[in-house]
């Protein structure tokens, strides 16, 4: 096999991340956002938190996972947006299709950042700088959204590149001898992986300030005061070094959605009335994915924290709220002990995914079933365009409860 041209990266590894992707979106769908603090998340006054944050509400201090009733303080201006999963699943959809044209080496880290290795994809398009732009191109192109890259020899390097210089960033580390070390030398010992506010603090009262101070320290010095593994860790990032290979990702295991109540719910049509607008929500992100599901899990939390988990299979797979919502109320009345407390959290994932066409099919196709998805078809349509409230069941005009949980690809805890 004759040498690879001088110019084709021996490894290529890119990391994509759009810029403030869900307030990206709300301003794509409605300009009148443009240029506006522009917050998506739980509303403030409750226990809601921030999801993401435009630039222009972040110079008044606004980030990710930040309580909302704080960042009301700091940005009393902004312009609050609730989530809108299903159209930010569309438009994630999109754009990894424009990465599948470049290399089927792709692992998703959430739905607006992946990691990308264009390493066997050269021969084909050219050097890995000039795909890694077109990607950015065709993804703004193609969606209208802009995307910051990073481009590198290995994970670690290319996920620092694309947050140097956000928005609209484009960083390239060269992948000569020394490079990567000249290029994390001057960089803040926050950059590192695994290194926080405590550990940071560590660092420094050992004398260190930069990622060179790592890189260049004694190594049994550092095991002395560190410990073998977190010494070894740390300057083995702090010379640029990651061995990690892109992890091409496999379909999730569940889409779900829960919620975590500002005041304890006892009601059981208030409940009920929740369940309804997760089983909407989940079933309009799985007809965005292409997938249906087979199962259903049920989550609850009581007030004393104590965490319930029911499930239940559905003959026939389906991509629709109705049948999501019926079993989860089945499993809510039927396998759920209250003991007289109220539910901090309610929660619903779908299950036992497969793509369109994966499973088996009855042989007698429930005509009503799809009547009923080409109607939620034609609501997503509406919901992409104008919005998730432009298209609402009456049931659920009656005034849902407060909430601070965000959606999710999979069901986990987030409380402590």
């Amino acid at each position: 096999m004759p040498d690879a041209p001088a110019d084709l990266w021996p490894r290529a590894i890119a990391h994509v991340d759009l810029d403030q992707f869900y307030a990206a979106v709300e301003v794509l769908d409605f300009p009148e956002l443009k240029g506006k603090p522009v917050i998506v998340g739980g509303m403030p006054g409750k226990r809601g938190v921030v999801s993401t944050a435009s630039y222009e509400a972040r110079k008044f201090g606004v980030h990710s996972a930040m309580p909302s009733s704080q960042a009301a303080r700091l940005c009393p201006q902004a312009v609050w947006r609730k989530p809108r999963m299903a159209r930010y699943a569309e438009l994630s959809r999109q754009i990894r299709a424009v990465f599948a044209r470049f290399t089927d080496q792709i692992e998703p880290l959430s739905l607006d950042e992946a990691f990308l290795d264009l390493t066997g994809s050269q021969r084909l398009f050219g050097p890995a700088e000039k795909i890694a732009r077109r990607i950015k191109d065709e993804v703004l192109q193609g969606t209208g959204l802009v995307a910051s890259v990073g481009l590198a020899e290995n994970k670690f390097l290319a996920k620092i590149a694309s947050d140097l210089r956000k928005p609209d960033a484009f960083v390239r580390v060269p992948n000569g001898p020394g490079e990567a070390e000249r290029f994390l030398a001057p960089l803040p010992l926050r950059r590192l992986w695994g290194v926080g506010p405590k550990t940071c603090e560590r660092l420094e009262n050992l004398g260190l300030r930069t990622i060179g101070d790592v890189a260049r320290a004694d190594r049994a010095y550092l095991v002395r005061r560190l410990g073998e593994h977190a010494a070894e860790h740390l300057q083995a990032l702090s010379r640029g070094q990651d061995v990690r290979e892109v992890a091409v990702a496999e379909r999730p295991k569940s889409v779900g959605r829960e919620n975590t109540f500002a005041e304890d719910l006892r009601d059981r049509g208030v409940m009920r009335r929740e369940l309804l607008f997760f089983a909407e929500d989940v079933s309009q992100r799985l007809r965005a994915q292409g997938l249906t599901c087979q199962g259903v899990t049920l989550k609850v939390r009581l007030g004393d924290f104590t965490t319930f988990t029911r499930a239940a299979t559905f003959e026939d797979p389906t991509d629709l709220s109705e049948p999501l919502f019926a079993m989860a109320s089945r499993l809510l009345d039927e396998k759920v002990d209250f003991g007289g407390q109220g539910v901090r959290l309610l929660g619903i994932a779908a299950t036992k995914l497969a793509g369109k066409g994966e499973s088996p099919q009855s042989l007698f196709p429930d005509e009503h079933a799809t009547r009923r998805r080409r109607a939620a078809q034609a609501v997503d349509k509406l919901r992409e365009r104008f919005g998730d409230d432009a298209v609402t069941r009456g049931r659920l005009l009656e005034g849902r409860e407060e909430t601070t949980g965000t959606p999710d690809d999979k069901v986990k805890d987030r409380d402590t």
